[in-house]
């Protein structure tokens, strides 16, 4: 619209999807705006679109180049869009021209996120972390060469610290896809001796392990007490093209648990893991998913953690706030489509629960509603099976505030402690 006072015109109005982000081109003559086609899917892959004021002509700048765009910015001679993208458990920072079709990466390797331009057009500037470092600023030409640290305001910090980097596997998954394994093994490792395995599980379910340093499941303090620590990326994970992120919906129990599974009997077969003490632990629909693992295997772990899990996917179709996520997921309502709801609804197996299990919720999770941990929790307690439950009531879908997240570290590290050690 134009201002003072004119009349707004729809520029997206044929996509029935989320259109969003728009920024217009330096020179004024283009909007650039991020692009979803599927209406109701919140994971669908983003496209860069062109919109050009005069003609009106809208254009796809990325149809061909299948990753979804994150953040984007405008060169300042308007002939170049930069963006971010997921790329198989890092960031990577890529760019297309405004005629299109010709996107291509040229920052990877990294975990690289909040990139700007310099003025002159000369370099990007990005935040950069890892598993083993807290984000610092990085310089990069915008060809991707000549990457140079420009801060390192957190290295008195980690100068104390013993950490390891990640390592990387591929093993072989659900329908036949390789499944991508990201490991951090414990301080002070030592060659020949084995370790407990703590295998981590990824909410979304469209989301994705990487190698950054996160605030709330900190790879590191996992690791910290003695424990090897892996993090999948099953099907359903994004950054690894989209038909492998289409496939969990409506299959949540299925390739997802087959690939968790496998990937478990792949780490048992480390030299140092000891494959007698392993644990699992998720959040959201990681929480879910350890909520499957509960009634769907018998002896594999000696403890889980669920946290924020979804158990009733009836009672979580009735209570959440993103009332379209189950719609999406489960390709319609609980009248309409019970069989899928009854599939894989976690609490069905309810008689199958034995192993000891962690159950953590917050009581402003409007997300993943606060009953779904109680249920699975009263349940756990009916069958006899050990179990705790760390309730938050000032917390919604994630642990924040900072003395609750050191009592949430605390309860987990005892948890694991008994079982594991």
């Amino acid at each position: 619209m134009s201002l003072p006072g004119g009349a707004p015109a729809p520029i997206t109005a044929s996509n029935r999807g989320n259109d969003n982000n728009p920024r217009y081109s330096p020179d004024g003559r283009f909007i650039a705006y991020r692009s979803m086609p599927r209406p109701g899917f919140e994971a669908d892959r983003t496209r860069l679109m062109l919109y050009e004021r005069k003609t009106r002509a809208i254009s796809n700048l990325t149809e061909s180049f299948d990753y979804a765009i994150d953040d984007f910015s405008w060169s300042g001679d308007s002939k170049t869009l930069f963006f971010s993208v997921e790329d198989r458990g890092r960031r990577a920072t890529g760019k297309v021209s405004i005629r299109g079709g010709d996107a291509a990466l040229v920052i990877r390797g990294g975990y690289d996120t909040k990139f700007a331009l310099t003025p002159d057009g000369k370099y990007i500037v990005f935040a950069r972390q890892s598993a083993t470092s807290p984000v610092e600023l990085y310089r990069a030409t915008t060809k991707g060469k000549d990457i140079t640290p420009l801060t390192a305001v957190n290295a008195e910090a980690l100068a104390g610290l013993a950490m390891n980097p990640v390592e990387e596997y591929w093993y072989d998954g659900a329908l036949g896809a390789k499944i991508h394994c990201y490991l951090v093994k414990p301080p002070f490792f030592e060659e020949g001796k084995k370790y407990p395995l703590v295998l981590l599980i990824h909410g979304g379910p469209q989301g994705s392990f990487g190698d950054d340093f996160h605030y709330r499941w900190n790879s590191q303090m996992f690791a910290s007490p003695g424990y090897v620590v892996a993090m999948l990326n099953p099907h359903g994970s994004t950054g690894y093209g989209q038909a492998f992120t289409d496939e969990i919906s409506g299959d949540w129990g299925g390739a997802p648990f087959e690939d968790v599974m496998k990937g478990v009997a792949f780490l048992k077969s480390l030299p140092f893991v000891d494959g007698t003490r392993v644990a699992a632990a998720g959040a959201s629909y990681g929480g879910y998913m350890v909520n499957w693992l509960e009634g769907n295997t018998d002896g594999v772990f000696r403890c889980l953690v669920s946290h924020d899990g979804v158990y009733n996917l009836e009672s979580m179709y009735g209570g959440t706030e993103e009332l379209w996520f189950p719609e999406w997921e489960f390709k319609g309502t609980p009248w309409t489509n019970p069989e899928m709801y009854a599939k894989w609804s976690p609490h069905r197996f309810a008689a199958n629960f034995k192993t000891p299990c962690l159950v953590v919720h917050g009581e402003q999770d409007f997300r993943v509603p606060f009953t779904e941990g109680l249920q699975f929790f009263t349940a756990l307690q009916r069958r006899g099976v050990p179990s705790k439950f760390l309730y938050f009531p000032d917390e919604g879908h994630f642990v924040q505030k900072p003395l609750n997240a050191e009592l949430w570290w605390g309860t987990l590290h005892e948890w694991f402690a008994e079982y594991l050690k």
